[in-house]
Protein backbone atom coordinates (compact mmCIF):
# COMPACT_ATOMS: atom_id res chain seq x y z
CA UNK A 1 0.00 0.00 0.00
CA UNK A 2 0.96 3.75 -0.95
CA UNK A 3 0.75 6.44 1.72
CA UNK A 4 1.61 10.11 0.57
CA UNK A 5 1.73 12.63 3.59
CA UNK A 6 2.21 16.20 2.90
CA UNK A 7 5.39 17.83 3.72
CA UNK A 8 7.48 20.28 4.37
CA UNK A 9 10.75 18.76 4.04
CA UNK A 10 10.45 15.71 6.34
CA UNK A 11 7.86 17.19 8.27
CA UNK A 12 4.04 17.05 7.94
CA UNK A 13 2.76 20.31 6.78
CA UNK A 14 -0.29 22.01 7.91
CA UNK A 15 -2.16 22.40 4.23
CA UNK A 16 -2.23 20.03 2.00
CA UNK A 17 -1.89 21.72 -1.29
CA UNK A 18 0.56 24.25 -0.67
CA UNK A 19 3.03 21.70 1.28
CA UNK A 20 6.65 21.64 -0.52
CA UNK A 21 6.65 18.14 -1.11
CA UNK A 22 5.01 14.72 -0.64
CA UNK A 23 6.83 11.66 1.15
CA UNK A 24 5.63 8.58 -0.39
CA UNK A 25 5.96 5.52 1.99
CA UNK A 26 5.28 1.96 0.23
CA UNK A 27 4.41 -0.39 3.16
CA UNK A 28 3.85 -4.03 3.61
CA UNK A 29 2.74 -6.38 6.33
CA UNK A 30 2.27 -2.99 8.23
CA UNK A 31 5.60 -2.27 8.23
CA UNK A 32 7.71 0.63 5.55
CA UNK A 33 9.05 -0.87 2.93
CA UNK A 34 10.93 1.86 1.21
CA UNK A 35 10.17 5.84 0.42
CA UNK A 36 10.84 8.17 -1.48
CA UNK A 37 9.99 12.21 -1.85
CA UNK A 38 8.54 13.88 -4.62
CA UNK A 39 8.35 17.62 -5.32
CA UNK A 40 4.57 19.33 -5.16
CA UNK A 41 3.93 19.59 -9.04
CA UNK A 42 1.56 22.78 -8.17
CA UNK A 43 -1.35 23.63 -6.50
CA UNK A 44 -4.01 23.39 -9.09
CA UNK A 45 -7.66 22.90 -7.90
CA UNK A 46 -8.56 18.75 -8.23
CA UNK A 47 -5.39 18.21 -9.80
CA UNK A 48 -3.09 16.87 -6.72
CA UNK A 49 -5.78 14.29 -5.46
CA UNK A 50 -5.89 12.95 -9.17
CA UNK A 51 -2.08 12.50 -9.50
CA UNK A 52 -1.44 11.23 -6.09
CA UNK A 53 -4.30 8.61 -7.52
CA UNK A 54 -2.22 7.79 -10.71
CA UNK A 55 0.47 6.99 -8.67
CA UNK A 56 -1.34 4.35 -6.44
CA UNK A 57 -1.51 6.29 -3.44
CA UNK A 58 -4.38 4.48 -0.86
CA UNK A 59 -4.11 7.23 2.21
CA UNK A 60 -3.74 10.59 2.37
CA UNK A 61 -2.32 12.28 5.68
CA UNK A 62 -1.81 16.12 6.04
CA UNK A 63 -2.60 18.71 8.75
CA UNK A 64 -5.26 20.40 7.05
CA UNK A 65 -7.29 19.74 3.72
CA UNK A 66 -9.34 21.80 1.54
CA UNK A 67 -13.06 20.13 0.94
CA UNK A 68 -12.63 19.78 -2.50
CA UNK A 69 -9.53 17.51 -2.12
CA UNK A 70 -11.29 15.58 0.35
CA UNK A 71 -14.67 15.02 -2.00
CA UNK A 72 -12.28 13.67 -4.92
CA UNK A 73 -9.78 11.84 -2.80
CA UNK A 74 -13.31 10.09 -0.88
CA UNK A 75 -14.76 9.19 -4.85
CA UNK A 76 -11.31 7.82 -5.90
CA UNK A 77 -11.50 5.66 -2.38
CA UNK A 78 -8.73 7.33 -1.17
CA UNK A 79 -8.44 7.49 3.35
CA UNK A 80 -7.77 10.77 3.94
CA UNK A 81 -6.28 11.54 7.56
CA UNK A 82 -6.02 14.96 8.05
CA UNK A 83 -4.99 17.08 11.73
CA UNK A 84 -1.16 15.28 11.59
CA UNK A 85 1.16 16.96 12.71
CA UNK A 86 5.52 15.63 13.13
CA UNK A 87 7.87 13.68 11.40
CA UNK A 88 6.32 12.36 8.34
CA UNK A 89 7.66 8.69 8.85
CA UNK A 90 6.53 8.59 12.17
CA UNK A 91 3.42 9.62 11.24
CA UNK A 92 2.83 6.74 8.75
CA UNK A 93 4.31 4.25 11.79
CA UNK A 94 1.88 5.63 13.71
CA UNK A 95 -0.67 4.90 11.07
CA UNK A 96 0.52 1.41 10.89
CA UNK A 97 0.35 0.55 14.25
CA UNK A 98 -3.82 2.15 14.29
CA UNK A 99 -2.63 5.02 16.31
CA UNK A 100 -3.26 8.22 14.23
CA UNK A 101 -6.91 9.23 13.65
CA UNK A 102 -8.41 11.87 11.82
CA UNK A 103 -9.25 15.02 13.07
CA UNK A 104 -11.66 15.94 10.15
CA UNK A 105 -9.72 19.28 10.02
CA UNK A 106 -11.14 21.36 6.70
CA UNK A 107 -9.40 24.64 5.30
CA UNK A 108 -11.93 26.81 4.36
CA UNK A 109 -10.00 29.64 3.12
CA UNK A 110 -7.05 29.66 0.80
CA UNK A 111 -5.89 32.98 1.54
CA UNK A 112 -5.03 32.06 4.84
CA UNK A 113 -3.40 28.78 4.05
CA UNK A 114 -1.00 29.85 6.83
CA UNK A 115 -3.15 29.06 9.44
CA UNK A 116 -4.90 25.87 8.07
CA UNK A 117 -5.45 23.03 10.90
CA UNK A 118 -5.92 25.29 14.03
Amino acid sequence: MKIAVASENESVTQHFGHCKNFNIFETENGQISAKESIPNPGHIPGFLPNFLNEMGVKVIISGGMGAGAIDIFNQKGIEVITGASGNAEIIVQQYLLGNLKSTGSVCHEHEHHDTCGH
